[in-house]
């Protein structure tokens, strides 16, 4: 049965490899207007690279008929972001490394506020020495006939976080992405902001996080309701007590204290009590994601801000909900990880002609910084797919989600895990 496993891993990490070799390079695809069903002509289409600090990888513009082909060195070995500027908003589109044809999906824009419901809402408390780390998560709407996209320049999402707290970054991201998109934030006065963002049809995930004053281990937290009519979860680890009136406790979820609250009327809020420092495990391991997240900033497009890749994701709490959908793609990164491999520099797709050793030896270097690539490539899909079924199993904690709605994202996760396989 090992060897059956180990057969296994190597044909599918294979077969990843050799599909992402063989469309590096190239990436076309068609612009469609959802709301029209018509292709978008003549429009600027830009390829950018997620893990490369959003670097502009190519600018072409769609044909009369909504095509666009652009080329690059990294494009097939890497996740691309593509952005299409569309009724002068900019609409995402994730290409995950070796899909050589997209579509990119763009909208007729609303500025009614009624296009978007907000149903649920996260609050994941971690103590991190004298701060309290919150991080958020808004679970956006839009069931718009016909479909369209809710956008307003001066911020269309509002937001708040409790007294005295720092925000450090948000983000949005929808089924159609599958990544987490940086949102430069818009600061309205005592503690409420707001982003501008193109909700497209379908769900939408906005995550923030904070820093709180945490003296003494123990705080009081007033945590404000933007929107009504939202089921409130509150997740906290072992160590830490939490309470509060209307909160009552729903047990563990994967080891983490899960609390409920029924909804709010907008412009309310509940006041939470908080002491205790957590398990050891829980807060070491959240040190160690902040600080990698102090060191990965990225400045978003168009605003000027500079805002943080992504909030905490406390990973401790997450592995173990995917721990058996990913364990084949874990020992696959470890076998991959145990072969020597040499980097081959920067700079390095153009090989000066010599002698056919040195070019064996530059080609073994460009196959070698590709399987590097590849490697990231699957990590990041993974991470984004492990944060998507912590997400799913609070939300059925909570209640926000039937069983039917459950069962269709669950099998659509597990689609996503089948295309990372075949690229």
């Amino acid at each position: 049965m090992k060897v059956f496993w180990l057969r296994l891993l190597s044909t599918a990490l294979t077969l990843l490899f050799a599909v992402s070799v063989s469309f590096a390079g190239t990436l076309q695809g068609t612009v469609i207007n959802r709301t029209t069903g018509q292709p978008v002509p003549n429009t600027d289409v830009d390829l950018l690279s997620p893990t490369g600090g959003m670097a502009l990888l190519a600018s072409v513009k769609s044909d009369a008929q909504g095509h666009f082909t652009a080329t690059h060195d990294a494009i097939g070995t890497v996740p691309v972001l593509i952005r299409v500027t569309f009724q002068d908003v900019a609409f995402n589109t994730f290409a995950p490394p070796g899909r050589p044809d997209v579509q990119v999906e763009v909208f007729n824009v609303s500025k009614d506020p009624k296009t978007i419901t907000v149903d649920s809402h996260v609050v994941i408390f971690q103590p991190q020495g004298d701060k309290l780390i919150g991080a958020e998560e808004y679970n956006v709407k839009n069931n718009s006939q016909p479909p369209a996209a809710f956008f307003r320049t001066e911020g269309n999402f509002d937001f708040d976080i409790p007294d005295k707290g720092a925000l450090r970054n948000v983000t949005a991201t929808s089924a159609a992405m599958g990544m987490d998109v940086p949102q430069a934030s818009i600061d309205k006065g005592k503690g409420r902001y707001a982003i501008a963002y193109a909700f497209r049809p379908g769900e939408t995930n906005v995550r923030l996080s904070y820093e709180l004053p945490y003296p003494n281990n123990s705080a009081t937290v007033k945590l404000p309701a933007a929107y009504g009519g939202m089921r409130l979860l509150l997740v906290a680890p072992p160590g830490v007590t939490l309470t509060g009136e209307g909160i009552t406790s729903a047990g563990q979820e994967q080891g983490m204290n899960v609390f409920l609250h029924d909804p709010l009327a907008a412009r309310s809020a509940i006041t939470v009590s908080l002491s205790g420092i957590g398990s050891p495990a829980a807060a070491d391991s959240s040190s160690e994601q902040q600080g990698q997240e102090g060191n990965s900033r990225t400045e978003n497009e168009g605003q000027g801000q500079q805002v943080s890749l992504a909030p905490p994701r406390i990973d401790d709490l997450k592995w173990p909900l995917v721990g058996g959908l990913f364990a084949l793609f874990a020992l696959g990164a470890i076998l991959l990880s145990r072969k020597q491999v040499v980097m081959a520099p920067s700079g390095d797709a153009e090989v000066v002609p010599a002698a056919p050793s040195s070019k064996k030896a530059a080609k073994a270097k460009k196959a070698a910084a590709t399987v590097e690539s590849v490697k990231e490539s699957v990590s990041t899909s993974l991470d984004s797919l492990k944060e998507e079924v912590f997400r799913l199993e609070l939300r059925k904690q909570a209640g926000t989600i039937s069983d039917e709605e459950y069962a269709r994202e669950k099998a659509r996760v597990e689609q996503l895990l089948r295309d990372i396989v075949r690229g």
